[in-house]
Formats: C-alpha cells, structure tokens, sequence
C-alpha cells in the first residue's frame, strides 16, 4: 500500500513539473508575441491588401518599426536617389525555399519571396506645423540616429511610403503603400500620392539652399512597373537592387557585422554563392577614397542602367549605363542623342570629354522639369552631389568631340 501511494506521489509530481513547464514554455512564447505584437509574415498570392500590416512584412510597435521574424534587412553600396529620402530594405522568403545567386542579372527569387522597401526621412529638431502635421524633413546623409535595433526609431524619422514587391506564379507585382500621419498604418495606394514636403539642411552650401520646397510624388503601380520592366519586350517586373553587386557589402546585423551575400546564404535564402572573392561589387559613390571613375559608374548603374541598357525601356537611344559598358560610344561618349529638343538642352553630345557643361547627362540629371530631367520619374528634387560627382568624372576624361555640321 505504501508502495503505491510513493509512485503515486512521484508520478503526480513528475505530470505537475510536466504541466509547470508548459505553461512557462507556453508564457514565454506568449511574451515573445506580446513583444513583438505581429503575426506571421503572410504570402498573399493574389490580390492587393488594403493594409500593409496585412503582410506582418514591417508594423509599428513600442515606438519602432519593427521587422518580423524571418525578415532579413539589406542596403545597397550605392542606392538609388529619391529625393533623399532614406530607405529600410527587406528580404523574406517562406520555409523550405531559397534563392539562386546570379552573377550579373537579379539574384532568382523563389516564389512567395516578399522584398519590402520603406522610404522615409529623419526628422529635423523642428519637423512638425502649427496643425500637427509633419512638413519639415531633414536633408543628410547620417543614418545614425535611424535605427532602433534591426527597425527604425520612430521618435526619429518620418515614414513616407513602404512599397512591396511579391513574387507570385504570375511573376513579380509591385504594391505601394503610404504611411498616415499617424504614423501608425500604411494604406494601400495604387494610384500613388503627391506629398508636400521641406528638405531643411543644417546650412546652406555650394548653391544647396537651407531650405527646399517639394513634392514627393509616391509612383502609381503603372509607374512601378515601368522601372522594374529590366526587359521591354516582355515587361515583366523584376526587383531592381538585389544584384549581386550591388549587395555585395556588409551590414550591421543583431548578432554583428556579416557580408550580406554570406548571410542570406546562413540564414538559407541563398545558394551557390562562390568565393566573395569572384563576386562583382559596385564601390559606394560617396566614397571619397574609391576611384572617381567607379563611383561615377556604380551611380549610373544602380540609377540609370534599369531602363539603359541593350534590353530596357531605353534601349532605342542607344546609351547603356549598366556596369560593365565600355567607356566608348556606347556609354554616351561623343555620342549625340537620338532625337533633338529639350531635352538636351542645345548641347550635341551625351558627354563630352573634359567638358561636363557641354554635356547631355549632367544637364538632364540637374533638371527637374518634365520631359527634361533624367531619369524621368522617382524624384522632384536634383541629387547635387551624383551631379558634381558626374561632372567630375566628365572633367577628367581625356578626348574631344567632332561636331559635324
């Protein structure tokens, strides 16, 4: 008798210890949602959510925008130029799949791949108007009051827009979304958005005012798909950064500092990856200590060799600023343009050799009137500094050009 109470006695403790620990497991597992306070990453496979909380991609919670589990962020060496808008990029994929490294082209996504692109700006000291809305944004290049962890502090930046890019059956879709000034939620917005902004300096220089009124335009999805067409004959989307050369960096991860190629292969959204040794990698442009030629080129390639290239919606000007086009004709050198107007502002060459102010490309790339400026949509304001870094590399090439009459 006493033998069956004491194994009754044990077995009871041993089912309390048991059901003890589930219940913390299963706390601890509540906490952890509580912390984060998001859903699974949802795949959609068709359609266009009306919220971009309804992806669980990136929400705002505890005063951050946070990135859910299994979304990996990335940046760019050099990044294309919106209005100097800042950007938090994302990659996620769904179990069981990964990505193919490609040498030149787009690394190949599985379907059900989610990219996420948040543009937003920091916030000056003094960012928000008399009516609670927020109109002065702040011009720099300093991301380090930016980040909270992997996410953005919010007590420090402005979200604009967040745009999705899916990879579905069908192919690639691009989705935009536009924060509200709450800066609680993004809404769904295919027919895009003009938003009034201030670009505020700390001071003026070099002819760069203080002070810059602008409107942020937000591209429709038509206009998405015109810059994520690489190929113009079968105009399908394809997301534009992720090129092996243009991620080919490190980044500040939670648990330190990887090469972001390496990652992506570690975390298993990434195969076939050779020696990083082999791999093309475009130089950052503001990098002082990077040659004048690469930087000039990394910023054509990443701003303008989506549509100028042999198989993009430029195709028929005959200019290609992709990486790897030879400094000749083929690059605009002492190449006119294939139709007059003004667009090239009276000057008979896409560049001239020593002489950046008689040359097409930076004309157009200082413009901002329709029909003028380069590239054509996808800001409203000049990126002064890619202009004085083209004009540069202009002034430093050897040659002339014969204007035939």
């Amino acid at each position: 008798m006493r033998d069956a109470l004491r194994h009754a006695t044990r077995r009871h403790r041993a089912q309390g210890a048991l059901l003890q620990g589930f219940a913390l497991l299963l706390l601890a597992l509540l906490l952890a949602g509580c912390q984060r306070g998001m859903q699974p990453v949802a795949f959609h496979a068709e359609g266009r959510p009306a919220r971009l909380s309804d992806w669980h991609v990136v929400e705002v919670h505890d005063g951050k925008l946070q990135l859910n589990d299994g979304v990996v962020p990335y940046d760019l060496n050099t990044p294309l130029f919106t209005d100097y808008a800042h950007k938090l990029r994302t990659i996620w994929m769904p179990r069981g799949v990964s990505g193919k490294y490609q040498p030149v082209d787009t690394l190949d996504f599985p379907v059900g791949t989610v990219i996420s692109k948040t543009f937003y700006y920091p916030r000056p000291d003094k960012g928000r108007t008399a009516d609670g809305k927020f109109s002065d944004v702040a011009r720099t290049a300093d991301y380090s009051r930016d980040f909270a962890g992997q996410g953005l502090a919010m007590a420090n930046v402005r979200l604009i827009e967040t745009r999705i890019l899916v990879h579905r059956q069908n192919g690639w879709e691009a989705i935009p979304y536009v924060w509200n000034d709450a800066q609680t939620e993004a809404t769904l917005a295919r027919t895009g958005a003009v938003l009034p902004l201030t670009l505020v300096a700390a001071s003026a220089q070099d002819g760069i005012p203080a002070r810059e009124d602008f409107n942020y335009v937000v591209p429709d999805e038509s206009q998405c798909a015109s810059c994520h067409a690489q190929d113009w004959i079968d105009r399908k989307v394809h997301p534009i950064g992720p090129k092996a050369r243009h991620i080919n960096k490190n980044y500040p991860y939670a648990d330190g500092e990887h090469n972001q190629l390496e990652h992506l292969v570690k975390v298993g959204y990434l195969t076939g990856v050779p020696a990083l040794a082999t791999v093309p990698r475009d130089v950052d442009a503001s990098d002082p200590k990077a040659p004048l030629d690469a930087r000039a080129r990394a910023w054509l390639d990443i701003n303008c060799g989506h549509c100028h290239n042999p198989n993009g919606a430029a195709n028929t000007t005959g200019l290609s600023l992709i990486h790897g086009t030879p400094e000749n004709h083929e690059l605009g050198i002492c190449k006119p343009p294939t139709a007059a107007g003004q667009g090239t502002g009276n000057h008979f060459f896409d560049i001239v050799p020593g002489q950046p102010d008689a040359s097409i490309i930076p004309y157009r790339l200082a413009s901002t009137e329709p029909g003028t400026m380069m590239p054509e949509i996808g800001r409203s304001t000049a990126d002064h500094e890619a202009i004085a870094l083209i004009k540069a590399w202009i002034a430093a090439m050897p040659g002339t050009c014969t204007v035939l009459h």
